[in-house]
């Protein structure tokens, strides 16, 4: 994906410091607010006890610029205090699944934080590891929330997942294939379902920033998937000086023919990777507004 490379410059290091709050699964350890301005990281899998295809020594001797010992989290970037807590966003910044970008990630939560969004930047597995088990980080991340709903002072329902580029994809991945109580033994016989594997992984709504249904750099127009699928309202946003922009505009087609809600925004002039930049926020907002007062 040479398009989207090629506005990203970045490598997503989410150096946290010693301030964050690092918090494991589990009942006994829920998250903890510690006001707007913190974060906390919350890790997505037990130490031993994650579903993977792909080899540790594969990731060892790969590119992968986590390294083999990275275990999957996300940052939580609590709403900001005093607005009204709407829902929760989880993001998925995109990068080719080489990298996650910077600028789709943290600028993006923070942004939906002081919106009141309880916002969270999923940082899920990269190649080699493959596109099924980074969807396997975000629907755990899913079940996370939703377990913790009260914590985080949402309806359990009022999840969306969000993504750019790759990050999209990966949402398409999550919400078509790995919802409901679908698990990691799905993927990986060797994985041991846990109680959190009890919670549902379905969100109310999914963001395509720059993204679709489909692989990466091939989006996905297969109408009859779309309509047995069950999908949830969909939010678009792409550019139209975007090499990808034909393929966006297939794709929402295509699952809005098969009878799902869809939402469309388009940046005049804007090509790939403009991250938080833009008007289309504020458009966001009113349709996340929309899909957690429905």
């Amino acid at each position: 994906m040479n398009t989207l490379i090629s506005f990203i410059t970045l490598l997503l290091t989410m150096s946290l410091s010693s301030a964050c709050n690092k918090a494991e699964l589990s009942e006994s350890n829920p998250p903890v607010e510690t006001g707007d301005s913190s974060q906390s990281q919350i890790f997505l899998w037990p130490q031993g006890n994650m579903p993977a295809t792909t080899s540790y020594q594969t990731v060892a001797n790969s590119s992968n610029p986590d390294g083999a010992d990275f275990r999957p989290n996300m940052v939580y970037f609590p709403a900001k205090e005093g607005v009204g807590i709407k829902g929760a966003v989880l993001i998925c910044p995109g990068g080719a699944f080489q990298f996650r970008s910077d600028g789709e990630g943290a600028p993006v939560a923070r942004a939906l934080s002081e919106l009141g969004y309880q916002s969270f930047v999923v940082n899920y597995r990269l190649r080699p590891y493959t596109q099924e088990e980074g969807a396997l980080d975000l629907a755990r991340a899913v079940r996370y929330v939703r377990q913790h709903a009260d914590d985080f002072g949402i309806k359990p329902d009022n999840i969306v997942v969000a993504g750019f580029s790759a990050g999209g994809i990966l949402c398409g991945e999550q919400v078509l294939n790995y919802r409901s109580l679908v698990n990691g033994s799905s993927l990986d016989n060797r994985y041991v379902p846990d109680d959190l594997d009890k919670v549902s992984a379905d969100v109310k709504g999914i963001g395509h920033i720059y993204s679709f249904y489909g692989r990466l750099s091939v989006g996905s127009t297969d109408v009859e998937l779309f309509n047995r699928s069950n999908l949830p309202p969909a939010f678009y946003c792409w550019g139209t000086n975007d090499g990808f922009a034909g393929q966006f505009t297939a794709n929402a087609n295509a699952v809005e023919q098969a009878g799902v809600s869809v939402t469309r925004h388009i940046l005049q002039g804007w090509p790939h990777g403009y991250g938080s930049r833009g008007d289309w926020i504020p458009v966001f907002d009113r349709w996340l507004t929309g899909i957690f007062n429905n």
